[in-house]
């Protein structure tokens, strides 16, 4: 087992990475969560992790209640939220108590929106399932739900009690949502590691095969990545902007798509389109441009997408929660992969070219 720790203060929390659930109880037990445990759920991960995952707790002597809501992310919202606060009152909880989620970034972004507003505040606990959530979404403290089409415009920063990650888990999903993760590892890779954004390409073929050690080790580099960048802004005031890397114009696609592509799949769309907008700027050069798309293609990412609607995903860009006054703002790639700067665009034109680029 690896254990990194998240420095953020009184909120400093532990990521354990490891290769199965029976470190669970002990983790609880060290971080001192004495309350009711509730485990919340999607009907996908309950199929396949759940009981694994509750017999772990049963072995320590955790009594730990279940609650599973339908997989997917058109099933974050607030409807949701109000059926697990329904189950929540049933159970009498004070504010010792802990959420636990059991899932991907939807499950945990759930969970821990309800675990920030459930009595003003209980403890969170996250179990990331799945790469995506293994390497980004459940390091950070980023929790809310999306709103009338608009992805994740309600949530708060909540940090959780501890991450527990066991790689295996990735064992049981399809490889089209093993591919959507990665999406998420190669970007800390081009906006803060040069080397491993190498190590990503030269080993796409074994993680593609869940080779457990080369596993352990990007979820490893992620979490330290991403760590490193929340301890210096833990709420988006400045530097952890760059975690945003191709998720401007893929949230934007990932809406106007109604959600039919997969959250990775659309940020692999964003970073190919910003990529491109960056080679405009003579910010980076075609080598590198064409490198990553070739990176991306190697683990099954998309790097076009054919009938693209431009004006659609351009307006869409303008709910973005990093809008500043009306104002487009985008983290491009400068000089070489592993180097990145953070810019305001009013040039209509050369965004919708890059987002056209995307149509070929």
């Amino acid at each position: 087992m690896t254990k990194l720790n998240i420095n953020l203060g009184e909120r400093s929390y532990p990521i354990y990475i490891t290769t199965d659930y029976n470190g669970i109880g002990k983790a609880i037990d060290d971080a001192a969560l004495k309350g009711k445990y509730v485990m919340i759920t999607d009907t996908n991960v309950d199929k396949y992790q759940a009981d694994e995952c509750m017999k772990a707790f049963e072995s320590v002597g955790l009594d730990v209640k279940k609650f599973v809501i339908e997989a997917g992310e058109s099933n974050k919202n607030l409807d949701t939220v109000r059926q697990i606060y329904d189950f929540l009152i049933t159970l009498k909880l004070d504010r010792n108590a802990t959420i636990i989620a059991l899932g991907g970034g939807v499950v945990g972004d759930i969970a821990g929106f309800v675990a920030s507003t459930f009595l003003r505040g209980i403890n969170f606990v996250q179990i990331p399932t799945t790469l995506l959530a293994q390497s980004d979404s459940s390091v950070g403290g980023k929790v809310g739900v999306d709103f009338k089409g608009h992805k994740n415009i309600i949530g708060s920063f909540y940090q959780p009690k501890l991450v527990y990650i066991n790689v295996n888990s990735l064992k049981t999903l399809p490889k089209r949502d093993l591919s959507s993760g990665l999406a998420e590892v190669v970007k800390h890779g081009i906006i803060k590691d040069e080397e491993f954004y190498e190590y990503i390409d030269e080993n796409a073929e074994k993680i593609m095969n869940l080779d457990e050690r080369v596993l352990q080790y990007i979820v490893k580099v992620n979490c330290s990545i991403k760590g490193s960048v929340v301890e210096k802004d833990e709420r988006e005031s400045g530097l952890r902007a760059i975690l945003n890397f191709g998720h401007t114009i893929g949230h934007a696609i990932e809406t106007v798509m109604d959600f039919k592509l997969l959250h990775g799949e659309c940020v692999s769309l964003g970073m190919v389109a910003v990529f491109n907008l960056a080679n405009y700027l003579d910010l980076i050069d075609d080598y590198a441009t064409q490198k990553v798309k070739e990176t991306l293609e190697k683990i099954n990412l998309p790097v076009s997408l054919k009938g693209i609607d431009v004006e659609k995903v351009y307006n869409q860009m303008f709910y973005d929660k990093k809008i500043v006054g009306d104002k487009l703002k985008f983290i491009l790639p400068r000089k070489k992969i592993g180097e990145v700067v953070q810019c305001t665009l009013e040039d209509e034109n050369l965004i919708k070219k890059a987002i056209e680029s995307l149509d070929n």
